[in-house]
């Protein structure tokens, strides 16, 4: 294990109910007026955003609305929700929603205590947020695992640009399992994947033998693939939905990645297929990952004949890389570039714009070149 020091400060409330209990316990200590940020419409249809509303009101809370958070948010809506909240001056902001809208806060919240871009603050820089206005993150899409973090995700339209900039954490979340029967199921298969990714490519940076944040990686894998072949049986299944949920704040709130470099090779290549293709996170990850390992396959044998052990019960690595490709096919996600919601057509010219503008990560098995990229992001067409 490398050096580290771990802090988590999020507070969760899990289960049935945690809403209820999150906000009488929270919203009196912060100031009364509440932003009040979510998606599209299924937060109202579902019920969801009366309830909350409600228990804005019981609490003595004046509620600002800040919706329209669209998949992959733009830098766009962060200056919109920066600068509503100067205006209104919000106190505490309560994000509604997955990980996109969860994202969106977070830069929101730094964005709107200082006066300078964030994005140049941070790139241009070197200098990154310290405070921001309080929030706290109601999960109703599981996968990203946004509420236990204060990286973002934000899709830079006029730069052609998607990737992380650092806002502020949720002071706590509420993770109620049953807020998620709001999703359509590709969208909860593509999230519960989205997570697999999280730990697979924590799990293939470098580390050092029998770390043990490897082993937890693994049973999160694990347990994610367990869960989502569950849903496949019963998608109204609420333990597996629950350890789903779960898994994907495991896989993202810094304990699998302590004491230890990871690879994110493969999300960098999607977020900057993402800038220019607006495409769904999770399954364009789906379409990469096995593209991706079998370049790096023979860059890191022990670490893969391992994951296919024991995350898909085979003997060799080369297995374990077909059984999840085949996992990818049993759960109905895209398996082809072609197969995916784009904005544009996803050609050969937009796939070299990608390689050419995609982060390169120094961490994984083997550094990759832009003509790897390339070549990999042509074998999934």
């Amino acid at each position: 294990m490398n050096q580290f020091t771990y802090v988590f400060p999020t507070k969760v409330y899990f289960g049935e109910g945690a809403a209820t209990k999150a906000l009488q316990q929270e919203l009196p200590m912060v100031g009364r007026t509440v932003l009040l940020a979510y998606g599209g419409g299924s937060v109202k249809k579902s019920g969801i955003y009366d309830a909350l509303k409600g228990m804005l009101a019981q609490v003595g809370k004046e509620v600002v609305d800040f919706p329209g958070i669209m998949p992959n948010p733009t830098y766009i809506k962060v200056q919109e929700g920066a600068k509503l909240v100067r205006e209104r001056r919000v106190d505490f902001i309560l994000a509604v929603g997955g990980g996109s809208v969860v994202d969106c806060c977070k830069v929101v919240s730094a964005q709107a205590m200082v006066d300078e871009d964030i994005w140049k603050m941070e790139y241009e820089h070197g200098k990154f947020p310290t405070e921001g206005i309080p929030m706290g993150a109601v999960v109703t899409a599981s996968g990203t695992g946004a509420e236990m973090n204060s990286g973002a995700v934000i899709t830079y339209e006029e730069k052609h640009w998607k990737g992380p900039i650092v806002g502020i954490g949720a002071s706590f979340a509420i993770l109620d399992p049953a807020y998620t029967t709001t999703v359509p199921p590709m969208q909860v298969m593509s999230g519960a994947f989205d997570t697999l990714s999280h730990a697979m490519e924590t799990y293939l940076g470098h580390s050092d033998r029998d770390n043990v944040s490897d082993d937890v990686a693994l049973a999160i894998m694990r347990n994610t693939v367990v869960n989502m072949r569950r849903l496949l049986l019963d998608i109204n299944d609420m333990q597996a939905r629950s350890n789903l949920m779960w898994d994907s704040a495991m896989a993202e709130n810094g304990i699998l990645k302590v004491g230890r470099l990871t690879d994110f090779q493969a999300h960098q290549i999607e977020h900057q297929l993402g800038a220019y293709t607006d495409c769904n996170h999770g399954q364009g990850l789906a379409v990469i990952h096995p593209v991706y390992y079998r370049h790096i396959l023979k860059d890191a044998p022990e670490k893969f004949t391992r994951f296919a052990k024991e995350v898909f019960g085979k003997d060799t690595a080369e297995a374990g890389i077909e059984a999840l490709s085949n996992f990818i096919k049993e759960c109905g996600l895209p398996t082809k570039l072609s197969e995916l919601k784009s904005r544009i057509e996803i050609t050969p010219e937009v796939l070299r714009q990608v390689a050419d503008t995609c982060n390169i990560i120094k961490c994984n098995p083997r550094e990759l070149d832009r003509e790897e990229i390339y070549k990999i992001l042509c074998e999934c067409l």
